[in-house]
């Protein structure tokens, strides 16, 4: 390869971040505070379309925080204050493994898609983990494939922290369930600004 095609790969190679444009992000408004995400559509690809999909069609609106463990996660996304469960979509695949090769791990701040036992039964529901989860959650996990990141809180992690620290019941056959619900009031997706011309 000559010096100049080499040149040439490394300053294409150096712009593909820049060409990729700034990555989505989502506020979640709730009865306690808000708080924003930032997603990683090049780590987990279907993960972010498939949550970008329940924001933008107002899915989460009114759905609750229902699994707050304070040493572990707080869990949204699926039911309502009523403790009705809302009919989600289709699964989505399970990216834990790609996601992690990229650099997402189950740390204290980002965002992953909760799950059954099986590993592609991913739909609505997300959580947050509220301490380090890379033993855990990480691939390959107790069960061979782990849970997936796809984003993390770039701001209002204190909101996150006032969800952990509510105290908890036991509430229609659920255990870990908030005492006052923590509401999501709305989720929206924050289309990223056009870069200004200087004049």
């Amino acid at each position: 390869m000559s010096s100049i095609l080499r040149l040439a790969l490394t300053l294409l190679l150096a712009a593909l971040p820049a060409l990729a444009g700034p990555k989505p992000r989502v506020v979640i408004k709730t009865t306690v505070g808000s708080f924003t995400l930032e997603l990683e559509p090049e780590a987990a690809p279907k993960t972010v379309e498939n949550f970008l999909g329940y924001v933008n069609k107002g899915f989460y609106k009114g759905t609750i925080f229902h699994r707050v463990m304070k040493d572990f996660m707080v869990q949204g996304g699926g039911f309502t204050a009523d403790m009705h469960e809302k009919q989600a979509g289709a699964s989505v695949v399970n990216e834990a493994k790609q996601a992690l090769a990229k650099g997402l791990k189950n740390t204290r701040g980002t965002l992953a898609m909760a799950r059954t036992w099986i590993p592609d039964s991913a739909k609505g529901q997300f959580f947050i983990n509220v301490v380090d989860n890379r033993a855990r959650l990480d691939p390959p996990a107790p069960d061979g494939y782990g849970y997936c990141v796809f984003g993390r809180v770039v701001a209002g992690m204190d909101v996150v922290d006032k969800i952990r620290n509510g105290k908890t019941t036991t509430r229609d056959g659920m255990r870990d369930v908030p005492v006052k619900p923590v509401v999501i009031v709305d989720a929206t997706e924050v289309k990223a600004k056009a870069p200004q011309k200087k004049k």
